[in-house]
């Protein structure tokens, strides 16, 4: 004889379904939210920013409504949303965070700066405020450390007056947009002429590949991988074919790819047009930080313009990330435009052949793009003859930050010396500081000491010490600064910031923090985890990051 079950405390009734239910009210609010946004797998990321940014937090009955909505299993939802950091996921019975979010970097030139200190001044000014003070890596503003954003406010130079002011004229979801290259302004100087004449077959494509490929232009996000051979390699493949730009900064002490968006835009733009026609790709997808808000919006204004005046003939396509460094690499970056989280793929298949969406893809840096133009315009000649001397091509953008009189983005001949940088362009080192150390780039490149400063910095040039150039990110160091405590703050930042996916990485980082910590001296425990980290990660993140370790023991043995 069938029995009623007894429904008791903590048990589920065994007549209604399993799981977290959403009701049609949420569902309704969630939709309302959305607005027009097209409900499809890859732009599940989209959907959960518009959410974040409704109620500056996402609750488990909106994740359970976006699973409805998006047709996903609410696990999935969850993944998803969990593994980018400006998602702020609660449960019901969480306290609900405030909207308001004043972001401290907490990034090296900004430590350097004072950013700790400062950081439980404002939080203990602002405890009784309805807002919330974190703590967050790089936010790309490190000349100007320390460095703040107040929700859409950028703050530099930050101190606890600056934040006050900020909050008391309520003008911190304001978005200030800095001045910038119109299309007016850009058309004006001859902008788009070459896409113009690319479209026409004025200009021939095999004729821009050879100039492009004389000129040495390379990828400048880190890799330096020449440009004009990766349009032939992605060629190669048979179409439809799809073309990325890689925006996501994330790289501590990297802030070029902002000055140059901020500046002129259209000259980026008018770069991937270029490039996209050129390599036969169907679709460009900009991915930029979330970081940026003003980039966002002009790169938003700026695409509508060239869409509306019909200059643009290849849909462009922004997507935002959601605050994690690991989206900078390249696969990890397709996978959050798919609407994923951001995991780097095993290779290979490489991007060129099985890229976005499966197809054949073209991925560049913003400050690729910009100089394709002006090389085409100007020639081989033009471009080569602007490095430092004959066996460097071209100029490059230096993010400059630390201990130089003026930090900030600096145009020098390619393979220039760090000390000539930092006495030519810098204004010299700050006063009663004295070169000790430096980033040759960013958190990735490792540490290396003065003496190495006559250097040419350029791709090839620190390899042979354990280092490399990567996104030009030259973070100055000097005598007043412990070289221990900067190695500590980057592993803490690599530790944030792995994916998780491979041990040696996610479980690596935390040990070499702990050693450090510890004061642990055992020089083969290091040198074992540090090999096995190089060898053994799965992406460039893991394989990176004891770079700094390894060169606080070679080069700073007194400090270790």
């Amino acid at each position: 004889m069938n029995k009623i079950q007894k429904i008791t405390a903590g048990k589920r009734d065994f007549f209604s379904p399993k799981g977290r239910q959403v009701d049609d009210t949420t569902i309704a609010n969630v939709k309302s939210i959305l607005g027009d946004l097209e409900i499809r797998r890859d732009l599940l990321i989209e959907a959960l920013h518009k959410v974040q940014d409704a109620y500056g937090y996402i609750n488990a009955s909106d994740m359970a409504a976006l699973a409805e909505i998006f047709r996903l299993s609410q696990a999935e939802v969850y993944e998803v949303g969990s593994f980018y950091h400006h998602f702020n996921i609660i449960k019901e019975d969480q306290e609900k965070p405030f909207k308001s979010k004043l972001r401290i970097c907490d990034g090296l030139s900004c430590e350097m700066a004072g950013a700790n200190t400062l950081f439980q001044k404002i939080k203990e000014k602002f405890k009784t405020e309805k807002i919330e003070v974190e703590k967050v890596p790089c936010i790309g503003r490190c000349a100007s450390a320390p460095a703040a954003r107040f929700n859409k406010e950028p703050i530099d130079n930050m101190d606890v007056d600056k934040i006050v002011e900020v909050h008391r004229a309520g003008m911190s979801f304001a978005l200030n947009l800095p001045k910038y290259e119109t299309l007016v302004d850009y058309i004006g100087r001859g902008g788009y002429g070459i896409f113009n004449k690319l479209k026409t077959g004025a200009i021939e494509p095999e004729d821009i590949i050879k100039t492009v490929s004389d000129a040495n232009l390379k990828g400048l996000g880190g890799a330096g991988f020449p440009a004009g051979r990766k349009w032939e390699i992605v060629k190669s493949f048979k179409g439809p074919r799809l073309m990325t730009v890689n925006g996501d900064e994330g790289e501590p002490g990297t802030f070029k790819d902002r000055f140059w968006l901020e500046s002129r835009p259209h000259q980026m733009l008018e770069g991937a047009l270029i490039a996209a026609k050129i390599v036969g790709c169907e679709k460009i997808y900009i991915y930029m930080r979330d970081e940026y808000p003003e980039v966002l919006e002009i790169l938003k204004t700026e695409i509508a313009s060239i869409e509306k005046e019909k200059i643009a003939t290849i849909p462009i396509e922004v997507r935002r990330g959601a605050g994690a460094y690991i989206c900078g690499e390249e696969s990890a970056m397709i996978e959050s435009i798919e609407g994923k989280r951001g995991v780097p793929r095993h290779r290979p298949p490489y991007i060129a052949e099985v890229g976005l969406f499966g197809k054949p893809t073209l991925n560049h840096n913003i400050e690729t793009l910009n100089w394709l133009p002006e090389i085409i315009e100007n020639g081989v000649d033009w471009f080569k003859n602007k490095g430092w001397d004959d066996k460097h091509s071209g100029i490059r953008s230096f993010s400059v930050s630390g201990r130089v009189k003026n930090p900030g983005v600096k145009l020098t001949p390619a393979g220039i010396p760090l000390s000539k940088l930092i006495t030519d362009y810098c204004g010299g080192m700050q006063d009663g500081h004295i070169l000790k150390a430096f980033f040759p780039g960013g958190a990735s490149g490792g540490i290396l000491p003065a003496h190495l400063a006559h250097l040419p910095l350029d791709f090839g040039t620190f390899e042979k010490f354990g280092g490399f150039i990567g996104s030009h990110a030259i973070v100055v160091l000097s005598d007043q600064d412990n070289i221990k405590d900067a190695v500590l703050n980057t592993m803490r930042f690599f530790k944030h910031e792995s994916c998780g996916q491979c041990t040696p990485c996610r479980s690596g980082t935390d040990k070499m923090i702990r050693l450090l910590e510890e004061n642990n001296k055992e020089l083969e425990l290091y040198n074992a985890l540090i090999k096995v980290m190089s060898d053994s990660s799965i992406c460039g993140l893991g394989q990176a990051a004891s770079n700094c370790v390894s060169h606080l023991i070679n080069h700073f043995p007194e400090e270790f």
